[in-house]
This record gives structure tokens, C-alpha cells and sequence, in this order.
């Protein structure tokens, strides 16, 4: 019977060795075969396509974290909106005497989302240069 049960446990111990040492492969191959030519090039580091001059500790301007905190505010709003909509697809989703206000409370939720963007956009959050 003990036999048995380590039998069962065979595939798990197969895939096992065989996730390892795919990795092991993945991780050694490319150090053997490989070519090598180091250049100056090569060898800078990348900074998302641009050269790299000046002094990497260069403050970022405000209005770079603004708009992150904005991106971060409508990107979780916006979530709040796909389980209402898969609710209002199934028939089972939202019950009939429920429809109408989870309605308004989404429509009060678009439009807080559309009284933000407004604001954003008259306080010239968006605007990257003043020309």
C-alpha cells in the first residue's frame, strides 16, 4: 500500500525535475553559446531610449507625480465599473428592484470621475511645458 502512494506522487516528482532543469538549461545555455563582443555601447546603461547625461539624483518635476497619483486614482475608479458590468450581463447578476440604484450610484461615480478630469485639466495638470 506504502508503495503505492509514492507511485502517485511520480508525476509530480517528474515534472519537478523536469521545471528544474529546464531552468538550469534557460539559466547556463546562453553563457556557453553566447557571443561575446563587449563595445562602449554595450556597455552604458539604458535609460527608456534616451542618453544618459547629467546627474541621475536630478529631482523629477511635481507634475510627474501628479499625474501618476491621477493615472493610480481613475485606473481604481475605473475597476469599480467591469464587476457592474458583468453583473448587468448575467441574469442572475443584479436583482430587478436593485437595477436603478446601483445605476445611480454608478452615474454619481462617472460623474466624480468627469468633475476630477475637469479640475485636472483647468489646473493644467496635463500640460507637461508651459509654453
Amino acid at each position: 500500500m506504502h508503495g503505492l502512494q509514492a507511485m502517485s506522487y511520480l508525476p509530480i516528482l517528474l515534472y519537478l525535475i523536469a521545471v528544474i532543469g529546464f531552468a538550469a538549461v534557460s539559466l547556463i545555455l546562453p553563457h556557453l553559446v553566447a557571443p561575446r563582443k563587449p563595445t562602449t555601447i554595450k556597455g552604458m546603461p539604458y535609460e527608456s531610449g534616451m542618453d544618459p547625461v547629467g546627474d541621475t539624483r536630478k529631482p523629477l518635476d511635481v507634475k510627474f507625480y501628479l499625474i501618476a497619483i491621477l493615472f493610480l486614482v481613475f485606473d481604481i475608479e475605473l475597476l469599480f465599473l467591469y464587476p457592474w458590468a458583468v453583473a448587468l450581463n448575467n441574469p442572475e447578476g443584479i436583482p430587478a428592484e436593485y437595477r436603478i440604484p446601483v445605476l445611480w450610484v454608478l452615474l454619481v461615480l462617472l460623474a466624480t470621475l468627469g468633475l476630477a478630469y475637469i479640475v485636472a485639466v483647468k489646473k493644467g495638470i496635463f500640460e507637461w511645458r508651459r509654453k
